[in-house]
């Protein structure tokens, strides 16, 4: 090993003078990077975190060759809005054979559990939620 003090200095006009080290480039990464993270954790809240609606298949039962029995619950922030859910029915093939909006009225519980029946063209094997939404119809809602 040579000692530091044989080596000779660098010659500034050949390589010009030495790099300087700023602190700023390390720490402008360390913030441009801590605001991508948080700004992915706020996409990642809205995408995957309490939702105002949500609707839960708890079981479905075929009756007959043209009926399907539903069980599901619709859990909302506000229980003292009206909802309306599409469920459906399915046959063995995956085909939609069923459709059917089901009101959903207003509730002291925020999570309720709801009945209903479809009927269907052919003969059901799975049925399913659709979609709730806090806009029923006019011609669904109770007077």
């Amino acid at each position: 090993m040579v000692p530091t003090s044989a080596i000779p200095p660098r010659p500034a006009d050949r390589y010009g003078p030495p790099p300087r080290h700023s602190r700023w480039i390390p720490i402008a990464l360390g913030v441009v990077v801590v605001l991508i993270g948080i700004g992915i954790a706020y996409l990642g809240f809205l995408r995957f975190g309490p939702q105002e609606l949500a609707s839960e298949e708890i079981s479905y039962d075929a009756v007959n060759s043209s009926t399907l029995s539903m069980k599901f619950t619709v859990t909302r922030k506000d229980p003292s809005r009206a909802v309306v859910c599409i469920i459906r029915a399915r046959s063995q093939d995956g085909t939609e054979t069923g459709r059917r909006e089901v009101y959903v009225g207003p509730s002291e519980n925020g999570t309720v559990e709801v009945n209903s029946t479809v009927r269907t063209s052919q003969p059901p094997a799975a049925g399913d939620v659709y979609g709730c939404s806090f806009d029923p119809p006019a011609y669904l809602k109770a007077d």
